[in-house]
């Protein structure tokens, strides 16, 4: 009987398939809008997809984005952003993203992404390392 409720318990934590995948293509689209943002100079829109923690940190659009040029010059503009590597379960999404950065560097995003109790989901951070870096 133990094991029964073991293995039930066990089941019960295992996000389903078609929801993980469903919650990555719903990061993978905050995170495009965002980049797609940071394209654009829109501070504003870039900022609205940051979790409130980030925003806390960062009181102002202006601010967030200022942070974003002067410490994640590889996300803020590059050549190319492709989407590697995610994982998702219990309303939280590690996103990898592989990045060659304007002047040719290869570097690796990892963004961590949760969803707010309003159902939405939002950027939590995000880790840059060159490619080739040990973490």
């Amino acid at each position: 009987m133990r094991a029964i409720v073991l293995l039930l318990a066990f089941l019960v934590s295992i996000p389903l398939p078609a929801r993980a995948t469903d919650d990555i293509a719903a990061a993978q689209s905050v995170i495009r809008s965002q980049e797609q943002a940071f394209s654009h100079d829109d501070a504003a829109a870039a900022y609205s997809y940051a979790a409130p923690e980030i925003q806390q940190m960062f009181r102002q659009p202006d601010i967030f984005m200022y942070m974003v040029q002067n410490n994640y010059a590889p996300v803020y503009r590059h050549k190319s952003f492709e989407f590697g590597e995610a994982r998702a379960a219990d309303g939280q999404i590690a996103q990898r993203v592989h990045i060659i950065d304007a002047d040719g560097e290869a570097w690796e995003a990892l963004y961590t992404l949760e969803e707010q109790p309003d159902g939405s989901l939002k950027i939590t951070g995000c880790s840059l390392l060159k490619a080739g870096q040990a973490v």
